[in-house]
Formats: C-alpha cells, structure tokens, sequence
C-alpha cells in the first residue's frame, strides 16, 4: 500500500511509520507546516492519508493559543481535504487523529463511539476536527476518526514527562485521584490506525478496554518503578500553571472501544500493570544497550 503520512515526525506518527514500513507499505511523510499544497499533492494516488498533525494542547488555553490549535487541527484539515476533490485519485481512506476529548467529563459516567459530545473546549474543538475530516467522504474516499486516549510510550507522550518525575519518587495522584484515565499502549494505538487505513471507517475509540481512576494510575506506574507515590498534586497549583488546560489531568472520561472491539481489533496490553511493565522494561533494555 502506498500511505501518506502527515505529521509523521511526531511521537505517533514514528511508531506508525515503523509499523507501516516493517509490514512493507510505502511511506511518503508529508507536512501542513508550509501550508497544505504539498501535503495534498503527496495524498495523490495513496491508498491511505493518515492526518497527525496538531498544535499541542498541553499548554496554558490563552485566546492565541485556542486559535493556533484550532487552526493547526480544524482548519488544516478543512483546507487539506478541500483540495482533495482536484487531485486526479484522492486517497481511497483518510484517517484522521481526534480524541476522547470529544465526550463529556465525568466520574460516573462510561462513554463509547455512540455517546454524545460534551460541550467544553476540547469537545467543542474534537467535533469541528472530525466534522472538517468527513468532508473528505466521498464515493472514493473512507473516512475514520480515531479518538484517543492517552497514549503511552517512552519516547513521547505524557508517560515520558512523568517517567523522570516518578523515578525519584515525587510523584503522586493528581486533585482528587478519582478522575477517569483512558490510557492505550502505542502499539495498541498505532494497530488500531493499521485497522483504519486497511479496512475500517468511521469512529474508533483508541483507549484499552480496561481505563483506570487516575490514583490507580499512579499506584500502577510507582509499582512499576518500585518507587513511593505519595506527593499529591492539588488542582490549584496544575491550575495555576495550565488555566483551563488543567483539565486535560483533574477532569477525566471513562472511555470504552466498544465499536474498535466489535470491528475485530484484539488488544496487546489490555491492562495498565501490562502494559506499564512492557514499557518501562523496553525503555530499561534500549537504555542499557545505549
């Protein structure tokens, strides 16, 4: 198969384009940096656009920073898949990042592909994302969402910032620790971007059937380490270095793959102590051959 990967220098777009070569696709990176010409052009007869591209969200939601997430996610996507319908074979899937942002938080409540979107800005922004990336559906093209949850890897992501954090025993639960967490393995999470781009349309949670309360998160990865995990962390102070971004660590979901299961996707790690301890013996090996 001949895919395009955008955003592919990113953290899931390494381990995507690892996977897509190890299987023998051919891989074209491409980037909406410079603008989406060159990007679009790159999408010309693939079987596959996978979109990865994004300002982080990991920051204080100042009123610049809502406008360049908005503009490196909606309207990127918006202007990429417009030009999609001058290309003489536009890609026959595209494949869109978007995440579990898209539902309400909650403390009760469980969340699968079919529930209804919430209404704050990670939601709000999460539906104008995916309403911009089905705009690429047409009788050539397929569409997937993939909603992900929080991904863990070594090498990028959340897990990697709190590694260092936790190795000196200074982590600890985060508000009131009872926050939903709806974490997935990166290699779970690139297989289920191989499901999308092979076969599969639509909206597909990324998150392992078994999300955990963010103090058994914290238990888990300070057992993992054999380190303590006592040090709390209050929601006044993430509040007073992120602002509303906070929530992304005090507010969580209970987010279930209930359609990504049913269209056949079996889990490598399905549980948190699995799939933690995979990690961090794979980061203890890579460091130790370094």
């Amino acid at each position: 198969m001949k895919v395009t990967v955008i955003g592919a220098s990113g953290f899931v777009g390494r381990h995507l384009v690892r996977s897509l070569v190890r299987r023998g696709d051919d891989v074209i990176a491409a980037s909406v940096r410079g603008g989406v010409e060159s990007a679009a052009q790159a999408c010309d007869g693939a079987d596959a656009a996978v979109f990865l591209a994004g300002e982080s969200i990991a920051q204080r939601w100042t009123g610049a920073a809502r406008r360049r997430i908005g503009e490196s996610r909606v309207d990127s996507t918006r202007s990429l898949v417009a030009r999609f319908a001058q290309l003489d074979s536009p890609p026959k899937a595209y494949v869109s990042a978007s995440a579990i942002g898209y539902y309400p938080t909650s403390e009760s409540e469980t969340y699968d592909e079919t529930s209804p979107a919430g209404d704050h800005f990670l939601a709000r922004l999460c539906v104008a994302w995916e309403a911009a990336a089905e705009e690429a559906t047409s009788t050539r093209t397929r569409v997937a969402l993939i909603r992900t949850g929080l991904a863990l890897g070594t090498d990028g992501g959340t897990l990697k910032a709190l590694l260092p954090v936790f190795r000196l025993g200074l982590g600890g639960p985060v508000a009131s620790g009872r926050q939903w967490y709806s974490w997935i393995h990166i290699d779970d999470l690139v297989g289920i971007y191989l499901m999308a781009i092979d076969s599969i349309g639509g909206a597909l949670n990324a998150t392992a059937p078994n999300p955990v309360r963010n103090a058994e998160f914290t238990r888990e990865l300070a057992n993992a380490l054999h380190r303590p995990a006592f040090l709390p962390v209050p929601s006044f102070a993430l509040g007073l270095m992120l602002g509303e971004a906070a929530e992304i660590a005090t507010r969580g979901q209970r987010v279930l793959p209930e359609r990504t299961i049913a269209n056949g996707y079996r889990f490598k790690f399905e549980t948190l102590d699995a799939a933690l301890s995979h990690l961090i013996s794979c980061n203890a090996n890579f460091a130790a051959d370094v």
